[in-house]
């Protein structure tokens, strides 16, 4: 296998077929971390939410990284990294024409809305659907790296039946010393 650098052309193309990724924030030095789904328009990516912890803490502190990913084998993917600002798209005049933007481009995938409206109980209880709000992640940095299979490396084994390899020769010392 072969891991090379991904261009920011390639990237935004691949961010712009695909639609789930994995945001992460921060709120008073807590990593917070939860899957999300978007749709890119090559600038920014755009999602629609119910109030919660994801919203809460990137309302204190905008700066996000989303990870994207799409895994064909262990030897064939690509993984996208994106740095970047939230910005809530609130129900004002102001914003109207993002909304509907951000609407057109997400209804692009089939049930993109479901996440924030289907039946969620959360410890017990149901989770109530207080509030909705869409928002884009302003893209600010954009890198990634793809695997290449090569012919030998798609077919070579995890670890060789007959062969040990150095890492297994030193975990093999660490254990019995």
């Amino acid at each position: 296998m072969l891991i090379r650098s991904v261009t920011q052309q390639e990237s935004l193309d691949f961010l712009t077929r695909t639609a789930l990724g994995r945001l992460a924030c921060e709120h008073r030095g807590q990593p917070y971390i939860v899957p999300i789904l978007f749709a890119c328009d090559g600038n920014c990516m755009y999602a629609f939410s119910t109030l919660g912890k994801k919203i809460i803490y990137m309302r204190s502190n905008p700066k996000v990284c989303i990870e994207v990913e799409e895994l064909v084998t262990r030897h064939d993917w690509i993984t996208v990294v994106i740095n970047g600002r939230f910005e809530e798209l609130t129900d004002t005049v102001e914003y109207k024409d993002l909304r509907v933007y951000a609407h057109n481009l997400l209804r692009k995938n089939p049930l993109w809305w479901e996440p924030s409206y289907v039946k969620t109980v959360l410890e017990g209880a149901e989770r109530p659907i207080e509030e909705t709000t869409y928002f884009r992640i302003h893209i600010d940095q954009v890198s990634g790296h793809r695997g290449i299979p090569d012919s030998a490396a798609s077919h070579r084994p995890l670890v060789k039946a007959h062969h040990r390899g150095w890492l297994q020769k030193l975990l093999g010392r660490q254990i019995h010393h």
